[in-house]
């Protein structure tokens, strides 16, 4: 991912840190797996990273699943 802008998804497990990167791949959605952020509110130390013009996607694909998630705008 080369842009400037991006937003990290924080999740409480593992498990739906790799569930959500499973949807994001089902919805041809780019992200990648990064370690969460330091001082992000995060129980795991897995998080999701895309471009900030995808994040909306993301997030309504992850609203749809169920898959609870904390968002940070990065640089």
């Amino acid at each position: 991912m080369t842009t400037s802008a991006t937003r990290t998804f924080t999740f409480a497990t593992t498990h739906h840190a790799m569930w959500a990167e499973d949807v994001a791949q089902e919805r041809a959605i780019p992200a990648e797996v990064v370690p969460a952020p330091p001082g992000a509110v995060a129980k795991c130390g897995m998080a999701l990273r895309t471009t900030e013009d995808r994040a909306p996607e993301l997030a309504e694909a992850l609203d749809q699943e169920g898959i609870q998630y904390r968002s940070v705008v990065e640089g």
